[in-house]
């Protein structure tokens, strides 16, 4: 089933879907399309992003562009009508789609869409829904201005008149937001289409009007204090709404920091021989294609570690009070990208030989940079790399990827004095830092898992005899 509505024998909507793991809004990015453009079944009409990433979205059928509900720029709640397609064209002469229209508002009860069966469905195939008892009100094509949309809105609700007027008209995120900042909407002045309240209206309720703030102001200080200069403070602040994926980022730190005791273990660690061995595979036929650097060695000597001490590949269901043993290995690694931080995973990496794995390397970064990754590629990843010496610091402390109980954290790689073999001399060197989960990680499992990549990546040779 497809997330649409038929809203006449002429023309159908096409809602938001829920493209992945139960999120609940998306941001508009583009529309590819502008109403008298003609779609065919499974033409991408817009681009949307998620919490998770950016998503393209086609329409499941043929017709011409009716309406386009909402602008770019515009956040959605998953199941609100995105766009409108006229599916039979030049099927009756405008005054006849006008007259039509007017009955479909004239009958609002008639024309209100059948109760949806409980859960949503997803519009892209692959992507899992969550369950939902959320009922939504009907759309209709057309809109009456003033009293009248209000008793017909209230029908669709199923309330009557007095309904309306004892409860607000605003969406679910709005109702929230007035919530978190303990607004009573109903004082609240709407200047939303149809008299629904907007965020903006909830804001302003919560600042003082000029006046107001004034009055407050001289029963604070009856008594006249000097007169500060005044500063412009225009251009020196920028405020950056919090959503997409940097909302869901910031929402996933924090919930992974204070859920999960984290512990971290650092080691110095000589890498002159893993440079040669990169500049060597850089000239290999075999390699031929294949991006190589320092964190495909790096990532390898991860999954050798792992397949040593698998209890590190782990994860604790506090639901259950189980520690639940991964058998397989996807490899997350964080992308620093234009919207934000994303860890995507190499699936089933511990299968993977080497050159396989660079190729998979290659493509996640060149996914990433380009805003293409899928929420798919970045759920069930169970253990990451972080490198952050591309940034040139030496290392970090890297937080948890929710779900996951170990993360490595990789510095930058620099030319220093170290003693090899009796003597000091200029050697490849890095910090190499292992944050895990202390509720099933102990310090034991975590110091080898990190001393076992320390040691591939002093004698990559390890490879083969460990791998």
């Amino acid at each position: 089933m497809t997330t649409m509505t038929e809203t006449s024998a002429r023309f159908r909507e096409f809602k938001m879907p829920d493209v992945g793991e139960g999120l609940t809004e998306a941001e508009i990015l583009k529309w590819f399309v502008q109403p008298g453009d003609t779609v065919t079944d499974g033409q991408v009409v817009c681009e949307v992003e998620t919490a998770k990433a950016a998503v393209e979205l086609p329409i499941p059928f043929d017709g011409v562009v009716h309406e386009l509900r909402f602008p770019e720029g515009s956040t959605v709640d998953v199941g609100e009508v995105i766009i409108a397609v006229d599916v039979a064209p030049g099927s009756g002469d405008a005054p006849a789609a006008q007259e039509a229209a007017a009955e479909t508002v004239q009958q609002p009860v008639a024309e209100a869409e059948p109760e949806a069966p409980k859960g949503r469905q997803p519009v892209l195939v692959g992507y899992g829904v969550a369950e939902s008892s959320t009922k939504r009100r009907a759309r209709k094509g057309a809109e009456i201005p003033g009293p009248a949309a209000a008793a017909i809105q209230a029908e669709i609700n199923g309330h009557g008149a007095k309904a309306v007027e004892s409860r607000p008209l605003a969406k679910p995120p709005v109702r929230k937001l007035a919530k978190d900042l303990g607004i009573d909407l109903a004082t609240v002045t709407p200047t939303g289409e149809g008299g629904v309240i907007t965020r903006e209206d909830v804001h302003a309720a919560v600042a003082p009007a000029p006046a107001e703030a004034g009055v407050r102001a001289e029963e604070a200080a009856p008594a006249p204090a000097p007169v500060a200069v005044p500063v412009d403070r225009a251009g020196r602040e920028t405020r950056i709404p919090v959503k997409g994926v940097r909302k869901a980022i910031a929402q996933a730190m924090v919930g992974s920091a204070f859920t999960a005791p984290h512990v971290t273990e650092f080691v110095t660690v000589d890498v002159t021989r893993t440079m040669k061995l990169v500049a060597e595979l850089k000239e290999d036929k075999e390699m031929a294609g294949v991006r190589v650097n320092p964190l495909l060695i790096i990532a390898k000597a991860l999954l050798v570690a792992i397949k040593r001490n698998p209890g590190v590949n782990a994860v604790w269901d506090e639901a259950n009070q189980e520690i639940v043993q991964k058998h397989y290995v996807n490899l997350g690694i964080a992308a620093a990208t234009p919207r934000g931080l994303i860890v995507p995973n190499i699936k089933d990496a511990h299968d993977k030989t080497l050159p396989q794995l660079g190729e998979a390397l290659g493509e996640l970064v060149s996914t990433a940079r380009e805003g293409k990754t899928s929420p798919a590629a970045m759920a069930g990843g169970t253990v990451t790399i972080t490198n952050v010496g591309v940034f040139g610091v030496d290392t970090g402390t890297p937080i948890l990827n929710p779900g996951e109980s170990a993360i490595l954290a990789v510095g930058a790689i620099k030319l220093q004095p170290w003693v090899h073999k009796g003597k000091v001399k200029p050697r490849q060197v890095t910090t190499l830092a292992l944050s895990f989960d202390h509720r099933l990680v102990d310090g034991e499992l975590g110091s080898k898992v990190l001393a076992d990549v320390a040691a591939i990546l002093e004698q990559p040779k390890r490879l083969i005899t460990w791998g």
